[in-house]
């Protein structure tokens, strides 16, 4: 574990941490995630979820949209032209949802088969004002810089804000499975808005998966369901990074050190997504108090104001222990299924909030499978710069996908 020589040079390295998370897009480990297994799929039904009732909508339906503006910095302008959508999605239980997320399309006049992007950002806390949607239009968005060299390149991009994120209830932070559909569905979203399809979207649009750290996660199940879920989906290949495919191994190296924060808001997204869990019954009054005040935050404020703290120092009882926690913990394990499409995968050897190892064994385990996957160690940095550095090169290993080129998998 990290961080334990002193106060001093913990609030040093946790002032350090949380300035270098704000500077360089704000990404941070993802911890315990629930769902069921990737090669189950999920069947819509009749429910209420979310606040709002379920209707005859099909998953990737549109419930609603309106323009936006997309924004990479304050003021910034951009070629482009965007949507705040609400769609139809389906939460890790198989019931109907509906998830909120942006489209944003460029506008260089092209009316062709346009080639899509559906993305997921790394962790931006669980209060709903950390949407992904909400900063667009004020440029504060984390990643949306790198959102804006794709839309650069000609391509659209659907930006999903995952379950619970800017739409009624808790944001069912790291539980993978509704992640996966989310993006799934806010692609089938993306394709099914009119004014998209006049901008070059349509069905026949290549579409390619990206995502790091929380996004690594959720891109990768997104590549594991997509035959079982979205099949109408042109998915030509997914680029994925810092995936936390062992979420108790990633909670573990997180407790009590800088990303303990983090452990706690995915309680809560596990909590959200399962209540049969009685989170809250584990809890004491310290734990009560830091739940509530991170279901307000974002990532910066709740990275900072849980660290360090161990679960033990929160709980009567570590949930982590029980046996209805883990088997949603198993259920939820990167690397079950093996993706229809090619994959690139990349993961810093240095990461500190997401083992290396982690990361490398979600690659053994899908080329154990078959799987056609360009696995890539980044030898220098740390977890933020990884998808900083490589960012661009996964969009490139995606543009060769986009134009028809084989992808050459190292597994051998």
């Amino acid at each position: 574990m990290h961080g334990r020589k002193g106060r001093k040079g913990r609030n040093v390295r946790t002032s350090f941490r949380a300035l270098a998370v704000v500077a360089a897009l704000g990404l941070s480990a993802a911890t315990p995630a629930l769902a069921r297994s990737a090669g189950e799929p999920a069947t819509a039904k009749d429910s209420t979820s979310a606040g709002e009732p379920a209707s005859a909508g099909a998953p990737g339906d549109i419930v609603s949209s309106e323009p936006r503006s997309f924004h990479p910095l304050p003021g910034q302008p951009t070629n482009t032209k965007a949507w705040k959508i609400n769609y139809r999605s389906t939460t890790a239980k198989g019931e109907p949802n509906t998830v909120s997320g942006t489209v944003i399309v460029p506008q260089d006049g092209k009316k062709g088969p346009r080639p899509l992007i559906t993305y997921a950002v790394g962790t931006v806390g669980v209060g709903d004002r950390c949407a992904p949607s909400a900063g667009f239009p004020k440029g504060t968005t984390m990643e949306a810089n790198l959102i804006q060299q794709l839309t650069l390149r000609g391509w659209a991009v659907a930006v999903t804000d995952y379950e619970g994120l800017g739409t009624p209830g808790d944001h069912t932070y790291t539980v993978g499975r509704a992640e996966g559909q989310a993006m799934l569905d806010a692609a089938r979203a993306a394709i099914r808005l009119p004014e998209a399809g006049q901008a070059g979207l349509s069905k026949d649009s290549p579409v390619g998966i990206m995502g790091y750290s929380q996004g690594g996660q959720a891109s990768s199940w997104a590549a594991e369901l997509h035959g079982s879920y979205a099949p109408d989906l042109n998915v030509k290949g997914t680029a994925t990074g810092g995936v936390p495919g062992d979420l108790m191994k990633v909670a573990k190296f997180n407790d009590g050190s800088y990303g303990s924060g983090l452990v706690f808001m995915a309680a809560i997204g596990q909590n959200a997504a399962f209540p049969e869990l009685k989170l809250d019954s584990y809890l004491n009054a310290r734990g009560k108090d830091l739940v509530g005040k991170l279901k307000e935050s974002c990532v910066i404020d709740g990275s900072i104001g849980g660290a360090f703290t161990k679960i033990s120092d929160v709980t009567t009882k570590n949930p982590l222990e029980q046996p209805d926690w883990q088997q949603r913990l198993r259920e939820s394990q990167v690397g079950t299924h093996a993706p229809d499409a090619p994959v690139y995968q990349y993961h810093v050897i240095t990461d500190e909030l997401i083992p290396y190892a982690v990361g490398k064994q979600v690659r053994d385990d899908w080329c154990a499978k078959g799987a056609n996957v360009e696995w890539h160690t980044v030898p220098v940095g740390e977890h933020v710069s990884g998808v900083i550095t490589q960012s661009p090169l996964a969009a490139n290993w995606l543009a060769e996908r986009f134009a028809g080129k084989s992808a050459s998998g190292n597994c051998q």
